[in-house]
């Protein structure tokens, strides 16, 4: 018997009906599925503390349970003193069982973890089915330990989508548990 995460059964046995009846598919390939989850960290201040890269890598790894990239910029930027190649964040894909796993996680634990928290705000779609979220901070995940961080830093979740509208995304992601501010049932 092979281990299928929670909220791939979950997907299959409830969300896809649920959506098929809303949106009135007469297939079930035409419900909108979750592709894939990004996470990525932009670290300008990276540019004056090298070491900042190497933490940030880690703790996105933890989080994430795969192995996280540096992102490097791709022009220079004199303002900046930003010179092309040089390592300015960090970043990681997670598809399949580990997208589950951690969609469940950032769900159940970590987003009741923010400060002050009522819901996202539903603003993060971008016109084709995709949704980015801003994590203020990164301690709210509980694989982080808060006496071992040096700095404070937040990321972008994007969940990336088949849903062809906004509002097929958004039932989608609503049906997995992401806690929107205004549920619109």
């Amino acid at each position: 018997m092979s281990y299928t995460p929670r909220l791939r059964s979950k997907y299959e046995k409830e969300i896809i009906p649920a959506l098929t009846s809303e949106f009135n598919y007469s297939n079930p390939m035409e419900v909108p599925r979750l592709v894939k989850i990004c996470l990525n960290q932009g670290l300008g201040i990276a540019i004056t503390d090298k070491k900042i890269i190497d933490t940030a890598i880690e703790e996105m790894t933890l989080i994430a349970g795969q192995k996280a990239v540096q992102t490097k910029s791709k022009k220079d930027i004199s303002n900046f003193k930003l010179r092309r190649g040089m390592p300015i964040g960090a970043r990681v894909t997670l598809r399949g069982t580990k997208m589950f796993e951690f969609l469940d996680r950032l769900v159940a634990v970590s987003l009741p973890r923010i400060r002050d928290f009522r819901g996202i705000n539903e603003k993060g779609f971008d016109g084709r089915g995709n949704f980015t979220l801003g994590v203020p901070e990164q301690i709210i995940f509980p694989e982080i330990n808060i006496d071992k961080i040096n700095k404070i830093m937040g990321m972008d979740i994007t969940f990336v989508t088949t849903a062809k509208t906004d509002k097929e995304a958004y039932a989608l992601l609503r049906e997995f548990g992401v806690p929107f501010k205004n549920i619109k049932r």
